[in-house]
């Protein structure tokens, strides 16, 4: 195996250049200002391939494909490099790199998602710092899952949600340890690093149909009625709390029941930053359970929506996707 590191740029701000038109990416423009900070770097940081998507996009415009893209250019790749960058706008970050930790189950490669707030052509970039950080973890072998780099901290891909919409600390990861920390030194808390327990492996063809949608007060059953139509296959349900909704609201619990009964996965998870769902902590979280829907315990929303859509992309049964979705593929959720 080559100890060289891939570098796969798929848009974002890093990139982006100016135009008449405002900041965006535009092919070419971004590989010499790398390979200029590489060979600048007196062989602290791997050598590099770099590679383009073609077209590159903001990250506001990625779906689902781009998601699959990306992960059967990683995997066809796997054992000609070390470990893998991926360059992306910070918009649907957290998106794709819980996507990737399902659609590349059991990698065993670092696969490290970065970019920036600040284009690399800019005095302030924060562009550089995050992608010295990533090649320098790509290039390692202690870390081999997908994970988020950003400012001083590495994150688990699928526990990672963008909390700053411009600060250079735009991630976190509130419910799982960072897995390392980016200052004079990295440091790696080997007591968190999921290890690869089988074969490498790709999920391929088109993802499943989901959604998602947030409980607020006075949220209409019809809402919800009109949201499970064809062809959607699976929802999150962004609940309060613990996972509690309106228990004496008898039509939204029928447009569950009724969704259900469609074979439409529903998924709860809870809308607060910190915390988990935790079936039969109250009343209100109980209706739910029994009209159908499944707990998600601790994942984020991202994670939940893409492992959705990746389990339901397989063909599986409802009930068999129900049942997944309550025990941990990839370290997304702590059960």
């Amino acid at each position: 195996m080559s100890d060289k590191v891939l570098v796969l740029h798929t848009g974002g701000t890093i990139g982006m250049v100016d135009t008449p038109s405002g900041c965006a990416p535009v092919a070419g423009a971004l590989a010499p200002l790398i390979d200029s900070i590489v060979a600048g770097s007196r062989g602290e940081l791997p050598p590099i391939e770099f590679m383009e998507i073609d077209p590159l996009i903001d990250s506001a415009n990625a779906t689902p494909d781009t998601w699959c893209e990306i992960a059967g250019i990683l995997y066809a790749h796997r054992a000609e490099y070390a470990g893998f960058v991926v360059l992306h706008g910070t918009d649907t970050m957290a998106y794709t790199s819980s996507a990737l930790s399902f659609l590349l189950p059991e990698f065993g490669r670092p696969v490290v998602v970065t970019g920036s707030q600040i284009p690399i052509t800019r005095v302030r970039s924060d562009g550089r710092q995050n992608l010295v950080g990533a090649l320098q973890v790509a290039a390692r072998c202690d870390v081999p899952e997908v994970s988020l780099l950003f400012g001083e901290v590495l994150l688990r891909g699928n526990r990672a949600t963008k909390i700053d919409a411009s600060g250079l600390d735009a991630f976190e990861s509130p419910r799982y340890p960072a897995l390392a920390r980016i200052a004079v030194d990295i440091d790696v808390n080997a007591s968190v690093i999921r290890q690869p327990q089988d074969a490498p492996g790709l999920i391929q063809g088109h993802l499943g149909g989901v959604a998602a949608v947030q409980l607020f007060p006075g949220f209409s059953a019809s809402i919800l009625g009109n949201v499970c139509r064809p062809p959607l296959q699976g929802l999150v349900l962004e609940a309060y709390g613990t996972g509690n909704g309106p228990s004496n609201d008898r039509e939204f619990l029928a447009a569950i029941e009724a969704a259900v009964a469609q074979d439409i996965v529903v998924v709860v998870v809870t809308q607060c930053v910190r915390g988990s769902v935790r079936p039969g902590a109250y009343e209100a979280g109980s209706a739910l359970m029994r009209a159908g829907a499944v707990p998600g315990f601790d994942m984020t929303s991202e994670a939940a929506l893409t492992k959705l859509a990746v389990l339901l992309g397989q063909g599986l049964e409802a009930a068999a996707v129900a049942e997944m979705m309550q025990h941990d593929l990839a370290g997304e959720l702590s059960r």
